[in-house]
């Protein structure tokens, strides 16, 4: 039987949002083959009925993987998912898994929402509520200081680069729309410089908009 016209591969479905590019810059790091499928969440997209068949809490990323007849959504689980498949960037057990667990919810569970409320009432709704802004503004800069600490004297959050780094780096990313200042805390400055120079990185952070790395002065 002929294979022509059949997937092959992965689909990426994505924005360029630190979520989006969490799993972009895992598989150009693992330079695995895929397709990007973007979705526009500017325009509603990801309410779409085809997409809600692949990702039902209409965020993004999701991805399909052809090969192995799978599809998630969640980019935490995709990022897990992804280290499986390849037998990289996530140890497959012991005290190593399970710190690079404990710093990959970490992400998920703290810097990535705190961080996005940040943006939503310090970026975007500036002026609409003191308490809010106020509130995450302090988080943001308490959750700095934990990956500061974390990363003194380590190069990356678990000793090695791993998922930890890679779930967490996109979100620091955007800290011009956090209004925060990497030099002060200079562990995080190194560790975010260490990781923008890698040329996976740069590629990922590239999909599906072509859009450089925001760098410190």
């Amino acid at each position: 039987m002929s294979d022509a016209g059949i997937n092959r591969g992965i689909d990426l479905y994505t924005w360029a949002t630190p979520n989006g590019r969490k799993v972009s810059i895992m598989l150009e790091e693992l330079a695995l083959p895929y397709r990007v499928v973007p979705v526009d969440i500017t325009r509603g997209q990801q309410h779409a009925p085809e997409f809600l068949a692949i990702s039902p809490n209409n965020k993004i990323p999701a991805i399909v993987d052809h090969d192995e007849g799978a599809q998630l959504m969640e980019s935490g689980a995709i990022l897990m998912y992804l280290a499986c498949k390849s037998r990289r960037l996530m140890s497959s057990g012991g005290s190593l898994y399970w710190q690079q667990l404990e710093w990959l919810m970490f992400q998920m569970g703290s810097l990535g929402p705190m961080l996005g409320q940040t943006h939503h009432f310090v970026k975007f709704n500036a002026g609409k509520s003191a308490y809010a802004e106020d509130r995450y503004r302090a988080e943001n800069r308490r959750l700095y200081q934990v990956l500061d600490a974390r990363l003194e004297g380590r190069q990356f959050i678990c000793g090695e680069y791993s998922v930890a780094d890679i779930a967490a780096w996109p979100w620091i990313s955007r800290f011009e729309w956090q209004e925060m200042d990497l030099r002060g805390f200079p562990h995080l400055l190194d560790w975010y410089v260490r990781i923008a120079q890698r040329p996976a990185v740069q590629r990922g952070y590239a999909v599906p908009q072509d859009l450089p790395v925001p760098m410190p002065d």
